[in-house]
């Protein structure tokens, strides 16, 4: 869509220009009806000055078409031409007795004069040419409408076209400027609305800001923004209370599995209910960042993630897969957030590595200054299927095992860190999950640790 300025300047000085042109229609239409003798006057002045010749030491009138037509509308027309001494003339029998003598000598321009027996007017027009000056006496002149409006638009052809350019120049720029600033009341209205929170939208746009004609619009945008606060609100509370209430029975359940006396069966059961909550776990955590609950401090990612591989290193070492750390430079690397939120992201993506990167023998935590990456050397996601991972109940198990709601948290977690998750694989060649901080300080020293599990 083109810009509003351009097009209501554009649309605002077609139509002053064309108004301008019918106006001055109208205006030669008429002009020449109430000055009718001097306008005509200057019409056949302007027609014997282009049919005159002077050549060395003869003055010749051509018969040009409209001298003709002049002549065939005008039976009773004379005119005297007369330059320098040089003298042509046209019609005598229907001369008067004129006021003026020839050669004519006076002044440059044009103007009407009464005949000495008052009985009749005649033109007197002089116009200057090189060294010697033009005069012509004409009377009875008979000069129609269309011949005074085609001689009155040629000889001031340019000047007409000035005016009107300058015209529709002036009412463009106005539009211009009139359009830029409803365009910039509109882009006011734009920016207020991009600052608002999209995750705490309470803000509002101020009516007393905008024009009268945007109010209804910013009272809609308002009142949008009210419902999807509500609405973000109602589901924060829903997830925090869900996540609370879910904690006891999981405690309950915890303890009862423990009476189970089938070994295989009571380990099996620990670990889905290990699982189930570490996801109310990170449920709650995520509830309590989005409603700004809890402060974030300056935190250890590299210590967060030796613990996290530590606490996996028994189901790693049952499914013969090994853990190891890969640190770049020693020391910690501090991020800015909420520790048991990121140690259940953490975790999340190790235990999703175990149980779904099949084929896996191997996966690496790796640290950076940016944050932490976990790989595996499994078989790999088909082609597309990391931006499906990141819907709930989406999983690349194809035997469908997992809620599928883990990755879901993870980047809404990083979200509220103002991180991101980036998932990375292909067919093959294993997956890569990484938690990318948006700030972190960057640790001293190179350093490399391994868990082995086997």
């Amino acid at each position: 869509m083109t810009s509003i300025a351009r097009t209501f300047a554009i649309s605002l000085g077609i139509a002053a220009t064309t108004i301008f042109l019918t106006m001055l229609g109208v205006f030669i239409w008429r002009y020449p009806t109430e000055e009718h003798e001097f306008r005509s006057c200057q019409v056949v002045a302007a027609i014997l000055d282009r049919a005159t010749v002077i050549e060395g030491q003869k003055l010749t009138v051509r018969p040009t078409p409209a001298l003709e037509e002049l002549k065939a509308d005008s039976p009773n027309l004379w005119y005297v031409m007369s330059a320098g001494e040089l003298l042509s003339e046209y019609g005598s029998e229907h001369r008067p007795a004129l006021p003026f003598v020839f050669p004519y000598r006076g002044p440059v321009g044009s103007s009407v004069f009464s005949t000495l027996d008052q009985n009749s007017t005649f033109c007197l027009s002089a116009v200057q040419r090189g060294s010697l000056r033009l005069g012509m006496m004409v009377g009875e002149p008979q000069v129609r409408f269309g011949r005074i409006a085609r001689t009155f638009l040629l000889r001031r052809v340019f000047s007409i076209m000035l005016v009107a350019l300058a015209f529709a120049a002036t009412v463009a720029v106005g539009s211009a400027l009139a359009a830029r600033f409803v365009s910039r009341s509109i882009e006011r209205v734009a920016l207020r609305a991009l600052a608002i929170d999209p995750s705490a939208p309470q803000g509002l746009i101020s009516l007393s800001e905008v024009p009268r004609e945007l109010k209804p619009l910013v009272e809609a945008l308002n009142r949008a923004f009210g419902e999807i606060d509500a609405y973000i609100r109602m589901q924060r509370r829903f997830l925090g209370n869900a996540a609370h209430q879910l904690r006891t029975p999981l405690t309950l359940l915890r303890a009862k599995i423990e009476d189970v006396p089938e070994p295989a069966l009571r380990a099996e059961l620990v670990r889905d209910v290990r699982r189930l909550t570490s996801l109310v776990s990170a449920m709650l955590d995520l509830a309590r960042l989005q409603n700004h609950a809890v402060e974030k401090r300056p935190i250890d990612l590299a210590q967060i993630t030796i613990e996290v591989l530590a606490d996996f290193g028994p189901s790693a070492l049952d499914a013969g897969i090994e853990l190891a750390l890969d640190q770049a430079e020693k020391g910690p690397v501090l991020v800015l957030g909420v520790d048991a939120a990121i140690r259940s992201a953490l975790a999340n993506l190790v235990g999703n590595a175990l149980i779904h990167a099949r084929g896996a023998r191997r996966i690496v935590a790796t640290l950076g200054r940016d944050g932490v990456s976990i790989d595996d050397d499994g078989a790999g996601l088909p082609d597309g299927a990391e931006h499906k991972l990141l819907e709930p109940f989406q999983t690349g198990n194809t035997a469908g095992d997992g809620a599928g709601l883990g990755l879901s948290i993870v980047r809404e977690i990083m979200a509220a860190h103002s991180g991101e998750l980036i998932i990375s694989s292909a067919p093959g060649r294993g997956t890569t999950m990484s938690l990318r901080f948006p700030a972190t300080v960057a640790p001293t020293g190179p350093a490399q640790l391994a868990l082995q599990t086997s």
